[in-house]
């Protein structure tokens, strides 16, 4: 039982009849992948179109601090926009800052996001998967989701992470 008297079940049925569709936004963060290069992108819109929910907004931009925040803070403001997912610069190079520009938005943290992520990689990649800094948590009433860049990584979270559990995430945080 929740805290308020309700199944967990329930919960995800009544945030679907909510948040049917989402509208989201993804940029990709790369000093070096650029237009059709964009596996990463191309994932993501379609098992996003697929899972019913709307693709608003794409980005590409290099992996500095302030091209990352200007990119997500213009989304931060868009009202038509419920989620916000970049892909890439979550590692541990001196070129990876995604993490470090995409945290001060954060009002809260969702670290279980993170260690759900690592672990499921690990399943695949093994001990690698420790180099991830993939990231989630609530900005300005909207998710805001940092993926590592490659493909198989925003599968992987696209499938067994956000699409799952999307509208009850929204449903939470916005009520």
């Amino acid at each position: 039982m929740t805290g308020e008297g309700q199944v967990p079940g329930e919960h995800r049925e009544k945030a679907k009849e909510a948040w049917p569709s989402l509208a989201t936004a993804f940029c990709t963060v790369s000093d070096s992948r650029r237009g059709q290069d964009d596996r990463s992108a191309r994932v993501f819109v379609e098992k996003v179109e697929a899972a019913g929910h709307a693709v608003r907004h794409l980005a590409q931009v290099p992996d500095e601090v302030e091209a990352i925040r200007r990119v997500v803070a213009t989304w931060l403001d868009d009202p038509e926009v419920d989620v916000i997912v970049t892909s890439g610069g979550t590692g541990l190079s001196s070129r990876d800052r995604t993490v470090a520009a995409l945290r001060p938005f954060l009002d809260k943290e969702l670290p279980g996001f993170g260690e759900l992520f690592r672990w499921l990689s690990f399943q695949e990649i093994g001990p690698a998967a420790m180099l991830s800094g993939a990231l989630a948590g609530v900005a300005a009433k909207k998710l805001l989701v940092a993926l590592p860049g490659s493909p198989k990584a925003v599968a992987l979270a696209l499938d067994r992470l956000l699409l799952p559990e999307l509208s009850h995430l929204l449903w939470e945080i916005r009520r």
